[in-house]
Formats: C-alpha cells, sequence, structure tokens
C-alpha cells in the first residue's frame, strides 16, 4: 500500500465517504460470489474505524448479497450495463505444485540410492560358479561373506570334473545351461574365446589391473585392449628336490644353473653292479615316464633362445638335445625301467623333479615323512631367469543374464582380505594354500619353502600351449602330442632337428586351427 495515499486519505470525513461507492478489492477470496457493482478505482482509500466508536446513524446498514439471478448476465439487454467481474481460478499453481512434487520425489530417489545403492539388486539373482580342483568348503565362507553384504545375490559353487571340462563348458553355454563364472586355464583365450567376456571398466580398469597383478597375468589375459579374467593365484614350474637325499650325498644347496645342475645329477645318480639306475639324480630326457616333460622341454627352447614357431630351426633341437642326453647310454641319469617321475620322487628313487607347486600337495599326501624343498628354476650360465607359467582363471560368461554382479563378485574375490582368507582356509586343509595373484602379497609368501619359489620367479614367467592335465582336448593336448611324437621318435633314432621339422608341420596347424599369430 502507498504510504502517501493513505496519509492523505485519512483527513476524509465519513459522511463523504457513504457518497462514494464500495471498493472491490482484488484480495477477494474464491469462496466470496463476484460483485455487480462498478468498480471506483480512483476512490479513496479508508481508514478503518472500529464499529463501537461510529455514532448509530454512521453505522452502514447491512447490505445482502445479489444471488445468482439478481445479477446481470453478459449481454444484457442494456448495453451500458458493465459485465460482472468473474474471477477465474489460478491453474499455474497447480503446475507449480506439480513440479515441487516430482522434484521432491527425484530428490527422495536419489539419497535411496546413495543409502541401498550398494546393497545389491533390487531381485534376487543366482550365479552358478563352474570351480575346479577346490572343494566347496574352501569357497563357502567367502561365498557367504559376499552374501551377506549382498543379500540380493546367492552363489552356487559346483566343483567340476576336469575331464573334459572345456568342452562341456562351451556346450553347455551356448545351450544356455552353462555357469556365470568359471574356471579356464591360463593358456585357454584362444579357445574359449566365444563364451568369455572382458571386465567392465567400472569394474576394474587396465591400469588398476596392471598395478594389482603381474606380468604373466597381464600377458595371458589381454586380448586387444581388454582383459578377460581374474586370477586368484599364480603358479608354474620349480625345482622340487629331496633334502635328505642331498644331505646324503654331501651336497649343501641346490643348483642354480644348469651347468651346476648336472655336476649334481652325476653325484646323486647310484647303479647297482649291473648298471641299473638304483637312484636317479633327475627324472629328465623322456616323454613317457616324465610328469610335465613337455614344459620342461618347452622350457629348455625358451633358454636356448628357440619357440613353438621356429621348432625347424637349430635353437629347438639344441634344446632337444640336451633334454634327451639325460636319458641316453651310456650315462643316462633316467631311463625306462624307473616309474613314473612323480612316483618316484614319492618312492625316494629320484632326488629332483621339475613340477608345479600343486604338484607338491599330491607327494606330500602320499610321503607325508618326506623332506623335500622347492627352489627356482636353474638357468643357462649367463642367461635370464624363466619359468613355464601354469595356472588357473576366474572369468565370465557372456551367456550370463547377470554379467555384471558376476564381475562384482569376482572383484571380491580377489580383493587382498578375500584372498588372504581363502589361502588361510587352504592352509588349514592341506600343507599350503595357492600363491597370491596380487603383487602387494608377495612378500608374504616370498620365503615359504613350499610357494615362495614361485614368487621369486613372477617376474620370469612365460606361457606356453603345451601344459600337461589341462584335459582341454584342444590346443595343450593336441600340441603335447606332437612333442611327445618328436621325442620318440629321437628315441628311435630320428635326429633331433628332423624329430622337430614334423612336430613344426602340426603345431602350425594347431596355432592356424586357434587363430594364432
Amino acid at each position: 500500500m502507498d504510504d502517501n495515499k493513505v496519509n492523505a486519505d485519512q483527513n476524509q470525513s465519513l459522511g463523504d465517504s457513504q457518497d462514494k461507492p464500495v471498493e472491490l478489492t482484488g484480495e477477494s477470496t474464491a469462496s466470496s460470489p463476484p460483485q455487480s457493482e462498478t468498480i471506483n478505482k480512483s476512490g479513496p482509500i479508508f481508514e478503518s474505524v472500529p464499529e463501537e466508536e461510529l455514532k448509530p446513524e454512521e453505522v452502514a446498514p447491512e447490505v445482502a448479497t445479489p444471488t445468482g439471478e439478481e445479477v446481470t448476465p453478459p449481454g444484457s439487454e442494456n448495453p451500458t450495463d458493465v459485465p460482472p467481474v468473474v474471477y477465474e481460478e489460478n491453474k499455474s499453481k497447480y503446475f507449480i505444485i506439480a513440479g515441487g512434487a516430482i522434484f521432491f520425489l527425484l530428490v527422495l530417489l536419489f539419497f535411496l540410492r546413495i543409502i541401498f545403492g550398494g546393497k545389491g539388486p533390487s531381485k534376487e539373482v543366482k550365479l552358478t560358479y563352474w570351480g575346479l580342483w577346490e572343494e566347496k568348503e574352501v569357497f563357502t565362507p567367502v561365498i557367504e561373506d559376499y552374501q551377506r553384504k549382498n543379500p540380493g545375490v546367492k552363489i552356487d559353487y559346483q566343483k567340476m570334473s576336469p575331464q573334459d571340462y572345456r568342452d562341456k563348458l562351451l556346450a553347455r553355454s551356448k545351450n544356455g545351461q552353462g555357469p556365470d563364472i568359471f574356471r579356464f586355464h591360463n593358456t585357454w583365450l584362444p579357445e574359449i574365446k566365444d563364451v568369455v567376456t572382458s571386465i567392465p571398466e567400472n569394474i576394474m580398469s587396465n591400469s588398476d589391473f596392471e598395478k594389482t597383478f603381474y606380468k604373466i597375468h597381464q600377458s595371458d589375459l589381454k586380448n586387444g585392449n581388454f582383459y578377460y579374467g581374474l586370477p586368484l593365484y599364480l603358479d608354474g614350474l620349480v625345482l622340487v628336490y629331496n633334502d635328505s637325499l642331498f644331505k646324503k650325498a654331501g651336497i649343501a644347496a641346490p643348483p642354480s644353473t644348469w651347468d651346476e645342475l648336472t655336476d649334481t645329477v652325476v653325484r646323486l645318480t647310484v647303479k647297482d653292479t649291473n648298471g641299473q639306475l638304483v637312484t636317479a639324480g633327475i627324472a629328465l630326457g623322456l616323454a613317457s615316464n616324465v610328469d610335465h616333460f613337455s614344459e620342461i622341454l618347452g622350457l629348455m627352447i625358451v633358454q636356448n633362445g628357440g619357440s613353438l614357431k621356429t621348432l625347424d630351426q637349430p635353437e629347438a633341437a639344441g634344446a632337444l638335445e640336451s633334454y634327451r642326453r639325460f636319458a641316453e647310454p651310456p650315462n643316462n641319469f633316467w631311463d625306462d625301467s624307473m616309474p613314473n617321475s612323480l612316483t618316484a620322487f614319492i618312492q625316494e628313487k629320484v632326488a629332483m623333479v621339475f613340477v608345479p607347486t600343486w604338484e607338491i600337495l599330491l607327494i606330500k599326501n602320499a610321503n607325508p615323512d618326506l623332506q623335500l624343498k622347492a627352489v627356482p628354476l636353474p638357468t643357462v650360465p649367463g642367461g635370464s631367469p624363466v619359468s613355464i607359467a601354469n595356472y588357473w582363471v576366474e572369468g565370465v560368461s557372456r551367456y550370463s543374464k547377470n554379467q555384471l554382479e558376476a564381475w562384482k563378485f569376482l572383484r571380491f574375490l580377489i580383493e587382498k582380505d578375500t584372498l588372504t582368507k581363502l589361502y588361510e582356509i587352504e592352509s588349514k586343509l592341506r600343507l599350503f594354500g595357492e600363491p597370491y595373484s596380487r603383487v602387494d602379497l608377495g612378500s608374504l609368501l616370498a620365503q615359504n619353502e613350499y610357494v615362495g619359489a614361485v614368487i621369486k620367479q613372477s617376474d620370469y614367467f612365460v606361457s606356453l600351449p603345451l601344459i600337461s592335465r589341462t584335459f582341454d582336448n584342444g590346443l595343450n593336448d593336441e600340441i603335447i602330442q606332437y612333442l611327445e611324437n618328436a621325442v620318440n621318435a629321437t628315441v628311435n633314432g630320428l635326429t633331433y632337428a628332423d624329430g622337430l621339422k614334423t612336430a613344426k608341420q602340426g603345431v602350425d596347424q594347431v596355432f592356424s586351427k586357434y587363430k594364432i599369430e
């Protein structure tokens, strides 16, 4: 209200005001009926005076509210009549109310998402997990931990048989009956590419993967610009020796080079008066009774500067010759009169074997009193350390309807606390657990008498698709067969070079079949 106008009009007499029409203000409520009187917008604004102060004759008579019939309708015959003032309801306030309600709901949803966003999906998700080697009791505690934090997720761990496992994985996945999560070998990526899916960026970025895991994990699991699995552990060939036999022969330390290994083998080998082996220094030279012969031969080829793609070159032939010499007369340190190499080691008939660390569990289960130790593999004099990787990885099926939830669980499995808990559980059930896949946990196991050698070799592993007992009926088994044929051919008199030339033709066909360049 304009104060100057109010002050000026306050001097007007009440009597004068009665000669003026009553002014209607714009503040009439919706319940007040519209007035038919003409509004005089130029009239003064009157000061309110209490009724008890007025003289009786000054009190305005009560005016009856006109009925609807008394209001002159628009379009009256009298053109001079002014149409009634019609007050339409202000619809804009409903838009304001509706907008406010929508805004409130959006804010509410935002905060609910923040509060409950990490509690898992809105409906229950069931994930099927195909495992190998590990019993259900190993994974049950960590699965329960995850399910408590994510009540909408249920995980069914199933220990599968390794026989025909890869074939079942491929066939059942394509038929919609496969797992959401599955374990696969570090050499299998080329032969299961139709099933695996890559790690989503919001689960683990490439840079985080490379900071977390070892170089061999990065090499094995990357295809193009993506990684296709999360490893729970690392393993590969190590040198396992019988400490009691070493002490009996007066040998204080295991060999660290091939030259030292040859000298050590001579001192450890015992023959009877007929020249028959009683105790062998090492199990090398044959394919028929040497466990993991293909990995050992592959190791020697790599150490000599060769590869599976250059089997027809002198480096590969030289490596095969060095391997065969351990079982060739007259100074054979191993022959076909000996049992399978692991059986011979358990029976203390051989002092040294090359095996992945998981074989130690089988040896100790069969002969708990056997005193053994594991060390890194011998190197070529002047050469760099190297070993052959042999481990398994957890992946997610591209046929899974819950891929993101599956990756979230695997991300949980490779966290520090989860991996250390898994190792503790495994170590309660057996001699030791799987060596950690995380670089930042390696120091915890570096001095372990059984798996410390894996950690010490962690930067020197290479992968070759010639690993024994993956049961893949494919890449590995096919290449192993060609190498076995080459070894057996040289036993029968074929030259090392000619034996490997034939093997190369077969290996090239396998590489072409699985599109390995």
